[in-house]
């Protein structure tokens, strides 16, 4: 694809400029909208930004003239001021049969390695702040040490095309996936290198889910390697993201842990099972996200006060 826009790679100081963190609305969680509809109702309700999911129902990178489609979504993304990461969760668009499959641990893994090169040429021309990406749960009879040798092969080749592109990458930890935590991130950084622009996707809910560190320790952990943050509530032990204040996190000081880690990317609502209510949904979260940030902003004033 060769659809690159003029100007600077969108970023988070191209947005409205205001203090404060940055939300943005996952598509995934409009997947019962025209993308076009998605992205205005995202404007409208004051979010700065959206967590595009390439998939068949908004933006498929296989489609017929998918150029000619980023083409019109970068026009659509400049009208309408959004800044923007690209998220690779698509449920079936690589296998109808089977969700997800084939990641990267798949022994026939040319499908999904396929699918990232295009999310990163992809990101390139939309001016991403980062793609997005996992590794995806280990096929049964498949040891452990071969699934781990697939996933750093893989994602050395996802690296390459990223640094060569200039778009920051970002690795999803994700609940019974090979790698679910923090700790396996470093796991897999460490492994690839540490290479420049191989940062982390941090769920606020995956947090609450399985890490033993409270959810703000886990946004402090990782302060220097986060390119982009996913937002949704979590209970203990139960991987289901949740509408906020129906779970059991506290988040103005999630909120307030990432200012101070000085984090200046995309904060984005992720609701994937949401879509049937999305206006809705998506009009309560930026209501209740503006309302804990204000919170945290008292908290802080208070402390320095006490």
């Amino acid at each position: 694809m060769n659809t690159s826009r003029s100007g600077a790679l969108r970023g988070p100081a191209s947005a409205s400029g205001a203090a404060g963190l940055r939300f943005g609305y996952g598509t995934n969680g409009l997947a019962d909208h025209r993308l076009v509809d998605a992205l205005r109702i995202v404007a409208d309700l004051g979010y700065v930004g959206v967590a595009l999911t390439l998939d068949h129902a908004h933006l498929d990178p296989f489609a017929v003239g998918a150029a000619r489609k980023v083409a019109a979504v970068a026009r659509l993304l400049d009208q309408l001021g959004l800044s923007l990461v690209v998220e690779t969760g698509a449920r079936y668009l690589l296998d109808p049969w089977h969700k997800h499959a084939p990641t990267l641990l798949d022994e026939g893994s040319a499908a999904r390695l396929e699918y990232l090169r295009r999310a990163v040429a992809i990101g390139s021309d939309l001016g991403a702040e980062a793609v997005s990406f996992w590794a995806g749960v280990r096929p049964t009879g498949v040891a452990p040490a071969t699934a781990w040798n697939r996933l750093t092969a893989g994602c050395a080749r996802v690296v390459e095309w990223a640094q060569t592109a200039g778009v920051p990458l970002g690795f999803e930890p994700e609940p019974r996936m090979l790698v679910e935590d923090v700790a396996g991130w470093r796991r897999l950084h460490d492994a690839l290198g540490r290479p420049p622009g191989f940062g982390i996707t941090l769920d606020i809910g995956h947090c609450r889910c399985l890490e033993s560190a409270s959810v703000p320790e886990c946004v402090a952990a990782v302060a220097g390697h986060l390119v982009n943050v996913q937002i949704d509530d979590m209970r203990r032990g139960v991987h289901e993201h949740l509408p906020f204040g129906t779970g059991e996190i506290d988040f103005p000081p999630v909120l307030g842990a990432l200012v101070e880690a000085g984090y200046q990317g995309l904060v984005a609502v992720e609701l994937p099972r949401h879509s049937h209510a999305a206006p809705t949904v998506a009009a309560e979260s930026i209501a209740f996200l503006r309302a804990a940030e204000k919170a945290a902003s008292v908290r802080e004033t208070d402390d320095h006060i006490g």
